[in-house]
Order: structure tokens, then C-alpha cells, then sequence
């Protein structure tokens, strides 16, 4: 019988048609972001926001990582791709880079979220994007490969706040490549370095740091860098490391076949399936991976990251992954039989044939659940809305007090406040000011206090949580507790089927089975209001 909230899946696609055909339905609306007047002063420019609706004051330097997408589809003989060697990519490609050129610090960096900001991650991204499309449609520019070689030093030369090693394995890539497309071996010690902090970075679970945790989304990403890594420079360090990633992911991989969501640091369902093709040389087992994630990512369980400001992130990797795709094929990874227990990450994998259940220990037990291979349902736990609209849920990350029994997993802490801070017109003018005044010149201390108000540092709220699963054979039965000494001024409670409550620019996309409506607690809210404690119990047969 078909779920009702999940829609039929399409008729089967082998692994390779589902990557062409996702990667090529970016490619028009990537052509749609690009100004592609050439008298115009923004010619090449991909941010529409600052060139066609004038609503930003400077264009976001990540997106002219577009370059790369556009060359890949204009080199590669996909069947039913428009775009092969079409005459005008390769002139939109020059002009993208020029533009990057024009908009860019003396130091080679660029801006993403605010003016001066000097953002690691779009230098990064930008930069491979662009080093990568100019060798794949031959342009070899002096004034161009000057520039790559500013833009590499500062990078080279410059740790961003905050831990994501997905930005320290590109940069490090980044480097290798540029060392390659210039065949020389200038930034030699710098890789070296880039790597011993990547490496240093990756949990002895396999699990690479990501804000403090384990994202299986970015996780694909990070691995997928270092398959290119490894390609251009073979070193038995990134191998191993590899290895153990990719002896992680098959094990994080859903019974649906999605990956990460509400369970991860950072909330990401995203798939970067590059590098699992890549290492499949020397790895066969890394390509059942894609063998088991793509299928759900062409039935919407895992959604693809297609907004305006992401979409050209996972397009070059889709289409990196059908050039290198692996003949050869291990088919999905058998789903583990026994529990496991990923304390450092804070993951629990929990099957009792034929249900299966994933839990955050260190999110409030965000949960999945799954039956006979399809997803079931998922939540995030007890949301609670305040009287001025302050929000207190129990699924950000922190150190909760842990109990895992035979037939028992319980999860109790403090609640904390939910970041929904916003943009208005005077924190936009307080940050212009800060940014246009002393601000240009400490732009990673203004990025590491925005972390922390956006991201990390959650702030407890005044509700203790207690959230029990309890098995009865393959029957599982959640009872949440939430205490308080005062419930006035709670003005709302739900269960909500997903809900992030960080900034993270790569979560929040709608994934089947989720538009779901949010169990109403208004009855047992009622109850609190005179006992003190809400109660929530559920069970799934």
C-alpha cells in the first residue's frame, strides 16, 4: 500500500540517467542567473539579486562558482544535453571569471553574506569553480591566472572561524589544482598543512567536524574534495581517510536510501555524489553509496539543493559524477543488522527488523524512523512558542544526559532558545556601518560573533525535556516530558515533522513524507498549565 504523504516513485532510472538529469535542469537557470549582456558594467556577473533586481549593494562572490557547471555542460556528450558545445558558454565562462576579477579585494578574496566580509568559503568555492572551468574550456589568460594565484595565496594564508573541514579540504584541493594548472609546486607546504588539519579534523569514527558534529550531508561534500585530492596528488593519508568516510556513510545511509536531515550537525539531507565515482577506482565498495542515494534523491527523499543561491553547488558535482561514473557497481550497502552506537557523533542506529530507528543523542533525539525499507515519520521533538515569540525546542545540539538500555534509549537536558534572528533595516544599517567603518579590518572577528548568535552557542531555556523510546518487539512507543515551574506565557506547543533552528545555508529543503502537519499539543499544554509537566506519548506499530 503506498504511504499516503509520499508520492509514487517514477519508473526506475539506473544511477547514471538520474545524475544527467538533475545536473542538466540546473543548467538553464544557472543561464538565468548570469548577466549576459556584454555592454552592461555587471557582464558575467551571477548574482541576479545585485544585477537584475538591485536588491543586495554587492554581488555574493560564491556565485561565480557557476563557471564550472556551465563548462562541464558544455564538454560533456550527455545524451539530450542542449548545452554541449554550445558557442556562447564558452565567452559567459570568460566573462563570469573577468567579473570575478573586477569584484574582488586587491587581496584576491571576495564577499558573500556582507561587504568586506572576505568569506573563506566563497574565495574557496569560487576559486575551484573558476580555476576548474577555464582548464576544461581552454582559457589560459595571464591577467586571469595572475588573479587565481592572488586569490590562492590569501587563501592559503588565511584560517576562517569555526570548524568546517568541507572549506579546509577544498582550499586544500584549490591549491593542488592551481599548483597543477601552473605546473609548479609554489603552494607545496601550504597543502601539506591544509591536509594535516583536515586530517586532524576527522573523528576516529570516520565523521568530519562540522560546527562540533557529524553532517552526513557536507560529509559527502568533504569526501568528494578529497577524491579529487587524491586524484591529483595520491597520498595513502587521503586514501584512508577516505576509507573510513566512506565505511561511515554506508552505514548512515536510511533504509529509504536519504541521508543525513535533522540527525546531522547541520541539518543537511544534501548529496555531493562526485567523489564516491572518483575513489570507486581503488574503492568499489564507495560507489554503492550513489547506488543507494540517488534513487531517492529522483523520488524527493533526499531533495535536491535547488535555490537560487545553492544550485550550481551540487550541478558540477552531479555532472562530475555521470564523466566519472564506474562501470563496475557493488549495488546498495546490506543495512546493518545490529545497533549502532556513534557516541562521539551523537548518532544511534537502532533496527528491529522490519523497523528501523536513527536517533541524535546530542540534538534531543531528533529521530527517523523507517519500516520495510520506507520512511514512517521524524521530528525534531517539543517545540514551544512564547509570548513575544521566543521559541524553545530540545533539538539543538548540546551535551544532554544520555541512557541507552537493551529496549530503553532516553534523552533528558535543558531546552534551548531557537535563533530566528532576521535581517531589519537597523541591524542591516548597524552592520554596513560596522563593515564600511573598523569592521573591514577585523572581518573574522564580525564573522565569528555572527556564528555565534546565528549557529553555535545555544542559549538554555527554562524547560527541562525527557524524551523516552521504548521498543515493544518491532512497536515503537516516544514519550516526551517537559517540565517548568512557570507556563504562562506558553502560547503554543507542537511537534513539528522538521524544524532547523540554526542558520544553515544548505538545510530546510522540503524532502517527500514531511509536509506533513505538526502534532498539536494544545490539550496537553492545557494539562501543564496546572500539573507543571507536559506529557506527549506516541507509539508506531
Amino acid at each position: 500500500m503506498e504511504h499516503p504523504l509520499i508520492p509514487s516513485a517514477p519508473a526506475p532510472e539506473s544511477s547514471r540517467e538520474i545524475l544527467a538529469r538533475t545536473a542538466l535542469a540546473t543548467v538553464g537557470r544557472l543561464l538565468s542567473l548570469i548577466d549576459r549582456n556584454p555592454h552592461s558594467p555587471t557582464y558575467g556577473c551571477v548574482d541576479r539579486l545585485h544585477w537584475h533586481y538591485r536588491m543586495i549593494d554587492f554581488p555574493s562572490g560564491m556565485q561565480q562558482e557557476a563557471a564550472l557547471p556551465l563548462a562541464l555542460a558544455w564538454k560533456l556528450p550527455i545524451p539530450g544535453n542542449p548545452w554541449h558545445q554550445n558557442p556562447a558558454l564558452p565567452g559567459l565562462i570568460r566573462a563570469a571569471v573577468d567579473f570575478a576579477v573586477r569584484s574582488s579585494h586587491r587581496d584576491g578574496s571576495c564577499d558573500d553574506y556582507f561587504p568586506f566580509e572576505k568569506a573563506g568559503g566563497a574565495t574557496a568555492f569560487s576559486l575551484f569553480g573558476m580555476i576548474e572551468a577555464c582548464h576544461i574550456v581552454g582559457l589560459r589568460e595571464p591577467g586571469h591566472l595572475a588573479f587565481f594565484e592572488r586569490r590562492a595565496d590569501w587563501l592559503a594564508h588565511h584560517l576562517e572561524s569555526g570548524r568546517l573541514t568541507n572549506h579546509q579540504a577544498l582550499i586544500g584541493l584549490c591549491l593542488s589544482r592551481l599548483d597543477a594548472f601552473r605546473g609548479s609546486n609554489r603552494f607545496a607546504d601550504a597543502i601539506e598543512r591544509r591536509l594535516q588539519l583536515v586530517l586532524s579534523w576527522q573523528h576516529p569514527e570516520g565523521w568530519y567536524d562540522e560546527y562540533g558534529g557529524c553532517d552526513p550531508g557536507y560529509q559527502t561534500l568533504t569526501t568528494g574534495f578529497l577524491a579529487q585530492w587524491h586524484r591529483l596528488r595520491p597520498d595513502p593519508r587521503i586514501a584512508d581517510s577516505i576509507r573510513a568516510s566512506v565505511t561511515l556513510l554506508r552505514q548512515l545511509i536510511a533504509p529509504d536510501g536519504s541521508l543525513g536531515g535533522e540527525i546531522g550537525s547541520r541539518n543537511t539531507r544534501c548529496l555531493f555524489p562526485h567523489g564516491f565515482e572518483l575513489a570507486g577506482d581503488w574503492l568499489p565498495e564507495a560507489t554503492a553509496i550513489n547506488d543507494a542515494a540517488l534513487p531517492a534523491l529522483a523520488s524527493g527523499r533526499t531533495p535536491p539543493s535547488d535555490d537560487d543561491r545553492t544550485l550550481q553547488h551540487q550541478a558540477w558535482s552531479f555532472l562530475l559524477a555521470w564523466e566519472h561514473f564506474h562501470p563496475h557497481r557493488s549495488g546498495p550497502p546490506p543495512q546493518a543488522e545490529g545497533r549502532l552506537h556513534l557516541p562521539g557523533a551523537g548518532l544511534l542506529i537502532d533496527p528491529r527488523p522490519p523497523a528501523s530507528l536513527r536517533i541524535a543523542l546530542r540534538k534531543g533525539g531528533a529521530f527517523e524512523l523507517h519500516r520495510e525499507g520506507r520512511f514512517v515519520t521524524a521530528d525534531a521533538g517539543p517545540s514551544l512558542l512564547l509570548r513575544g515569540g521566543r521559541n524553545a525546542v530540545t533539538h539543538l545540539a548540546a551535551d544532554h544526559v544520555v541512557r541507552i538500555e537493551q529496549d530503553t534509549i532516553e534523552i533528558s537536558g535543558p531546552m534551548g532558545w531557537a535563533k530566528h534572528q532576521v535581517m531589519t533595516p537597523p541591524r542591516l544599517l548597524a552592520l554596513r556601518l560596522l563593515m564600511l567603518g573598523p569592521g573591514r579590518w577585523f572581518p573574522d572577528l564580525v564573522r565569528k560573533m555572527l556564528q555565534r548568535l546565528l549557529i553555535v552557542s545555544p542559549r538554555p531555556a527554562p524547560f527541562h525535556f525527557v524524551r523516552r523510546f521504548n521498543w515493544e518487539g518491532d512497536a515503537l512507543s516516544v514519550e516526551d516530558r517537559v517540565q517548568a515551574s512557570d507556563w504562562s506565557r506558553v502560547i503554543d506547543a507542537q511537534i513539528p515533522p522538521d524544524q532547523t533552528s540554526i542558520y544553515i545555508v544548505m538545510s530546510r529543503y522540503l524532502r517527500a513524507g514531511n509536509l506533513r502537519p505538526p502534532v498539536d499539543l494544545a490539550v496537553e499544554l492545557e494539562t501543564a498549565r496546572r500539573t507543571g509537566t507536559l506529557v506527549v506519548r506516541r507509539r508506531f506499530a
